[in-house]
């Protein structure tokens, strides 16, 4: 089964510069979980959601790709049936002509 969550959208500290570090921007999430379906187990897309948000507005990263890794490792931790993360965060404020961001891509089944 996968999970699709596009344009999870909402505003935290995230970045290096001096400013980022006080004033809170934009960022957009898209996440796709490849995991195991069982009738009795499923992960639900919302917490999942409110779950994304709410570490990253806690943990305050430097660099999206801190953000990328440690928001990866939880995920695994939380809902071991996962076996294939997607995550990619964009600052859509950044350049004027164009959305950026990095993208994380862990394949469990390769190890």
């Amino acid at each position: 089964m996968q999970i699709l969550i596009q344009d999870l959208t909402f505003e935290t500290i995230i970045g290096i510069l001096e400013e980022e570090r006080h004033t809170p921007q934009k960022v957009v999430l898209h996440v796709m979980l490849d995991y195991d379906y069982a009738a009795d187990t499923f992960i639900d897309y919302a917490k999942v959601s409110v779950f994304l948000e709410a570490e990253m507005n806690q943990m305050s990263y430097f660099l999206l790709e801190d953000a990328l890794n440690d928001l990866s490792q939880k995920l695994k931790f939380s809902y071991p049936e996962i076996y294939k993360i997607e995550l990619k965060i964009f600052k859509p404020d950044i350049l004027p002509n164009a959305m950026v961001g990095v993208s994380h891509t862990i394949d469990y089944t390769k190890n």
